[in-house]
């Protein structure tokens, strides 16, 4: 790994971080408040989590495209278990959250077993997940969840929204994991030369396996985070979030050849992506202008990046 090129990308995207938390902030006298940010902050979580999972199948050269339906499909899968089925509460966002893991372990069954590039085996779970949230739902949504239900996409503890704690705890349980153990040093290998990895006796398929599982775990876990926020279900929660995941984690410095990447940088990419939607919307910005500069963000990262890479490698 390039560690020069990284710590230089992830010092840009701080300090490019804080300029734009400036700028915005004169923009609007109501973004820059403490109420705004950790609003923003319970709007990011279940991205944040699904992005936590993605910087690790990108960083192995794959991806998961389908993490967006598996949400999707754990929301409908909760109201139908408590509602239909009749199991209590706990009991269903147990369940959905067991289902929703499998459907990630499927993905990666499909990878490892059958030598099915990432790109083509998500894309088609993609649809296989949505359409099975579809057909379940029945264009009907569920409502009416208990009150202790809410705390989890709703309520604060200190003063902080509930599911920022969740997200904190599991960004630094991950930057854990990915940077300072064996597992974490297998994933870049296998990013860096899956080839090499394999001939060396590292357990790739077993890795790969695991972390498509984990992605399924992440997507299913925001899942009921999601429900719990917005009050209800629907079969099209999570339409496009993938998009979302995958832009903080590639702008974060991941490469999406694989090899490289941080959870800090997908932290200070997402924190990034969050504030021009929310400063840009209060200032008046229409929603296709802000999606245009997010992607010049993007573009202007990674340029930056290639040229920190390029200068840290001679």
């Amino acid at each position: 790994m390039n560690w020069r090129a990284l710590i230089r990308h992830e010092t840009f995207l701080a300090l490019l971080l804080v300029l734009v938390l400036v700028v915005l902030s004169f923009q609007s006298d109501r973004f820059f408040t403490v109420a705004n940010l950790l609003n923003q902050g319970r709007l990011m979580t279940e991205i944040g989590l699904i992005a936590i999972a993605m910087t690790f199948v990108i960083a192995t050269g794959g991806i998961d495209l389908s993490v967006g339906s598996i949400l999707g499909l754990v929301a409908i899968l909760l109201g139908v278990f408590w509602q239909n089925v009749g199991m209590p509460l706990p009991m269903a966002m147990a369940a959905a959250i067991a289902a929703g893991t499998f459907a990630g372990f499927l993905n990666g069954f499909i990878i490892t077993r059958f030598r099915v590039p990432p790109l083509i085996a998500t894309l088609a779970t993609l649809a296989l997940y949505r359409g099975l949230a579809e057909g379940i739902s029945q264009a009907r949504s569920v409502r009416g969840y208990p009150d202790w239900f809410y705390v989890l996409g709703q309520g604060e503890v200190l003063g902080v929204p509930t599911q920022l704690w969740i997200l904190f705890a599991a960004a630094v349980i991950a930057s854990v994991i990915l940077a300072y153990t064996r597992w974490g040093r297998t994933v870049y290998a296998i990013g860096s030369n899956e080839v090499a990895s394999r001939f060396s006796g590292l357990p790739v398929e077993t890795t790969k396996l695991a972390l498509y599982t984990a992605s399924g775990f992440a997507a299913s876990l925001a899942a009921v985070i999601f429900v719990s926020r917005v009050s209800t279900t629907r079969s099209d929660m999570g339409t496009g979030i993938e998009l979302d995941a995958i832009t903080a984690v590639v702008l974060g410095g991941t490469s999406i050849f694989g090899g490289r990447g941080t959870i800090i940088g997908t932290i200070i990419g997402l924190c990034l992506i969050q504030a021009l939607k929310n400063g840009l919307s209060l200032a008046g910005v229409k929603g296709d202008g802000t999606i245009m500069l997010i992607g010049a963000v993007l573009i202007l990262a990674i340029l930056v990046s290639n040229i920190f890479e390029r200068s840290g490698s001679r």
